[in-house]
């Protein structure tokens, strides 16, 4: 008899956690798009819509990083590993990010070159953090 894994297993991940976490990397990835047209262009309104982008980004990954703390508190002690790292890089990129909007709230023109470094390591933190938050999915996965 084949067992699937356990509910409560490391590699599940709610679907609304899922949904929530499906949100920040192009988020914050439209926004570094954005930094990068401003920087090309000194369009004004590329500075608007990635200041737009970055605030959706901290919103949902706001819901994220609370999602994933409570699992945190929720888990065992012994299976906690991948969840720390997760919650830590969650953390990180909800921090920089923070300081990219407070980057990005200044003069369209005093953003550069500081809001697109910080987009590029926003955009990278949201990328790591979904590979963590994904990675324990498998098609067709049994124990």
């Amino acid at each position: 008899m084949v067992a699937l894994s356990r509910p409560d297993d490391l590699r599940h991940l709610h679907p609304l956690h899922a949904i929530l976490l499906a949100f920040p990397l192009p988020l914050f990835l439209g926004a570094l798009a954005s930094d990068f047209a401003y920087w090309s262009t000194y369009e004004i309104q590329w500075a608007n819509f990635s200041s737009w982008l970055i605030a959706g980004g901290l919103l949902v990954g706001g819901f994220t990083l609370l999602w994933a703390l409570i699992n945190l508190f929720r888990r065992r002690l012994a299976d906690k590993g991948r969840l720390v790292a997760y919650f830590v890089v969650l953390l990180a990129m909800w921090g920089l990010g923070l300081i990219n909007a407070l980057v990005h709230a200044k003069d369209a023109w005093a953003t550069m070159p500081e809001g697109l470094y910080l987009s590029i390591i926003t955009t990278l933190l949201a990328l790591v953090a979904a590979w963590i938050g994904y990675s324990g999915f498998r098609a067709g996965e049994v124990k």
